[in-house]
């Protein structure tokens, strides 16, 4: 039987329909990305001329700026979404109706290593942790935001420009709808369990039953969250709660870089995703942070569009056992 399952975090519902794998053409699996062409590529070392200036990079061996000799590098987006000094725009003479504001804030491209690698999944699991430090240290950089959002986008088909592996952070001078959304919950749940923290609380329970388990480490646990919106969706959170990705304590990177091999070896290759990290908004008193995965193996369509409802083709007790055994 099909479910209609609610998403303790977000509120969001999902319609969990497992049957529907079963239609014709409807099986999951991923292409291997073709290869890198050094030649072509602005993030690959060696080509530090082609991006802008960088704003931040590890060079362990003391290497020039916009040299090569870098671990991790951060530009300016070419195009960015935010800029620091947008323009206020002409007042609109229905300002019920139109609202608008300029989009401040800043846009930045974190190049997650020199090799010529299309994910995450492909990299040492030393430079991932390389990686995702530097993701810590450029949110710390933004300390004022109202909200930094730090996601990846892998290949074309989940909005990825460039294949060569790297970050984009958008540091916002708001808290995005869903943020705030998600920040009260989690306020909501400690008033009402006397300052318990929901995600911690979901980490255990979620423990304790093993089924939608995928792994587990010393830092960090990964689940295929109950109520996924897309097939062979995970989430990792931290074992002990930490309201802020960019605070000190660990990132969880042993246990992204496990899981996106098991995606791998589930699916053939590493499937096109997005990936975000989701950390305390500005007034979060209560909040824990984590990271989402999105494999893009399906389509959004009439319904997604339509209604915000998203409609899994994997329940995710079956994900999570499929991934334990790859």
């Amino acid at each position: 039987m099909s479910e209609v399952r609610v998403d303790p975090l977000t509120g969001l519902r999902t319609i969990v329909a497992g049957e529907r794998a079963n239609r014709p053409n409807a099986g999951l699996s991923a292409d291997p990305s073709p290869p890198l062409d050094p030649a072509g590529d602005p993030f690959a070392e060696g080509n530090e001329d082609r991006t802008p200036p960088e704003l931040y990079a590890l060079r362990p061996d003391g290497s020039a700026p916009n040299m090569p000799g870098w671990r991790v590098r951060v530009v300016p987006n070419l195009f960015p979404a935010l800029s620091p000094d947008g323009a206020p725009p002409e007042p609109d003479a229905a300002p019920d109706l139109f609202t608008a504001a300029p989009a401040r804030g800043a846009h930045e491209v974190i190049v997650n290593a020199p090799q010529a690698a299309t994910a995450l999944a492909e990299l040492p699991v030393e430079q991932v942790a390389t990686a995702m430090d530097v993701w810590r240290e450029r949110v710390r950089a933004h300390a004022g935001a109202g909200y930094v959002h730090v996601l990846v986008n892998e290949r074309r088909e989940a909005g990825a420009s460039l294949p060569h592996t790297h970050a984009q952070l958008y540091a916002l001078d708001f808290v995005p709808a869903a943020v705030a959304r998600e920040r009260e919950r989690f306020s909501a749940y400690a008033t009402r369990t006397m300052g318990a923290n929901l995600l911690a609380d979901l980490v255990q329970e979620e423990v304790r039953r093993r089924e939608r388990i995928v792994a587990i480490d010393d830092e960090a646990v990964a689940v295929a969250p109950y109520a996924s919106r897309l097939p062979y969706q995970l989430m990792i959170a931290p074992r002990r709660p930490r309201a802020r990705f960019e605070d000190d304590g660990p990132t969880g990177a042993a246990l992204l870089h496990e899981v996106l091999n098991r995606l791998a070896r589930r699916l053939g290759a590493s499937p096109p995703l997005n990936l975000w990290v989701r950390t305390a908004p500005r007034g979060a008193d209560h909040f824990c942070w984590r990271i989402d995965v999105m494999p893009r193996l399906t389509h959004l369509a009439g319904l997604e569009l339509g209604t915000g409802l998203h409609l899994d083709i994997v329940a995710p007790e079956r994900a999570a056992a499929e991934l334990r055994d790859a």
